[in-house]
């Protein structure tokens, strides 16, 4: 490990930069990927006190609780002695309130499930993750780096999306660059992991969250097998929702418990 971080600066983008490379060739190497409309028929439609598709709906409560524990905490003496530098603290703010806007995106997208509730819920997703790459930017490489590459992030995490939208609203869906948003921070973290010192403890409770993400997009893949796994108790995208929000709150409980080294 220290061998690599030991490495020289222009080796290290280089590795950094190279898995991004690649999945940008691969995916343009495909042909525009559309939006399967199947998507949207979930294996829970249940309704319940009148709200449609009741679990998959109301378990979106779940990432605006989680998102307000991580504001609170930000704004609390603890939070504010948490970083090295105050300025830190901004892209997690981002995110976390990018997760409240989750919970409200997925929320409508859910009453009454179709590509134009999608996007909004994708525009809410897309900030949250390039926020939180933003943060372990600036905490790995350098606190400049993290904020001159945090809105460009943004910029990227949220074209992809609004191309997509504007690509199916043409009748030519194109999730190639959202799919490549998706996946390049998730093989880009650990890296940064590998590469940097760490600022703080508790590298591990960041791969934990990639791994809470990763089993929420499994269960999202299972949805109707788990749903008749369970008789019927539980579908697996509601448990995805209960996996997301449960990797945001642990990112929240990764800056309470972490120490500055």
């Amino acid at each position: 490990m220290n061998n690599w971080r030991n490495a020289d600066p222009r080796v290290k983008v280089l590795i950094l930069l190279l898995p991004g490379l690649v999945l940008a060739a691969i995916a343009l190497a495909l042909p525009p990927i559309a939006q399967p409309p199947q998507y949207h028929d979930f294996a829970d439609q249940r309704a319940c006190f009148g709200l449609p598709n009741c679990l998959d709906t109301a378990s979106n409560v779940l990432f605006v609780l989680a998102g307000v524990i991580g504001l609170i905490f930000l704004f609390a003496p603890a939070g504010r002695r948490a970083f090295v530098d105050a300025r830190e603290a901004w892209p997690y703010a981002l995110f976390f309130f990018a997760a409240i806007l989750i919970g409200f995106g997925s929320g409508y997208y859910h009453l009454a499930p179709d590509n134009a509730g999608l996007l909004w819920d994708r525009a809410a997703m897309a900030p949250a993750f390039m926020a939180w790459l933003g943060a372990i930017l600036g905490e790995r490489v350098g606190l400049k780096a993290g904020r001159i590459l945090l809105p460009l992030l943004l910029i990227a995490g949220l074209s992809s999306v609004f191309y997509w939208g504007w690509s199916e609203a043409r009748g030519a869906g194109d999730l190639r660059p959202y799919l490549l948003m998706q996946v390049y921070p998730m093989l880009l973290i650990p890296l940064l992991l590998m590469l940097y010192p760490p600022r703080y403890s508790g590298g591990r409770d960041i791969l934990v969250v990639i791994g809470l993400y990763l089993m929420a997009l499994l269960f999202d893949l299972i949805d109707r097998a788990v749903f008749e796994i369970t008789g019927g108790l539980v579908s697996g995208h509601t448990a995805k929702h209960a996996l997301a929000a449960l990797a945001v709150y642990r990112i929240a409980l990764h800056l309470r418990r972490r120490r500055i080294l």
